[in-house]
């Protein structure tokens, strides 16, 4: 056996990989060896807003602050190009708009469709009151209006079902 040679034991019901380098035998098993796919979720580095905190953010004093930001050189875009909807900035007006278009934005339209679940609503679940489903809502993708100051209203209406 060369440097990096392998070979499979077979001992008993467990299986052992036997990797050869230097002279040395490494003979430990690797439980979480395919595990990196999973790695990934459980890190906090790329971590996004919950959807209930962009529905707070959907709100009307929320929106008008996250549209309008000060310039910020840390962020993407100098802060300048945000989706409320994902919770991401943007380096340019064009990403941002070609972004709208995406499979990804469109998900998130569709997921803020439901009222994001609260405490009264566990409580009116377990039993304390009426239990309501929560209602659907149709919202729109808010952008900033670069000739107004005015705050663009999210387009929310009940719908049936």
């Amino acid at each position: 056996m060369g440097n990096g040679d392998t070979s499979i034991i077979f001992t008993g019901p467990f299986i052992f990989e036997v990797y050869t380098w230097a002279g040395m035998t490494y003979k430990r098993k690797k439980y979480h060896r395919g595990d990196t796919h999973l790695k990934k979720g459980w890190r906090t580095k790329r971590r996004t807003k919950d959807l209930d905190e962009i529905d707070e953010d959907l709100k009307e004093e929320n929106i008008k602050q996250l549209l309008h930001q000060e310039v910020d050189l840390d962020k993407p875009g100098a802060a300048q190009h945000y989706c409320i909807h994902c919770a991401r900035y943007f380096i340019s007006q064009t990403a941002l708009h070609s972004h709208f278009t995406t499979k990804v934005h469109k998900r998130r339209l569709k997921a803020l469709e439901l009222e994001p679940y609260s405490i009264e609503d566990s409580e009116r679940a377990a039993g304390k009151g009426s239990y309501t489903a929560p209602q659907k809502r149709k919202i729109e993708t808010l952008t900033a209006d670069n000739d107004t100051d005015g705050v663009p209203q999210p387009k929310t209406v009940k719908m049936d079902t």
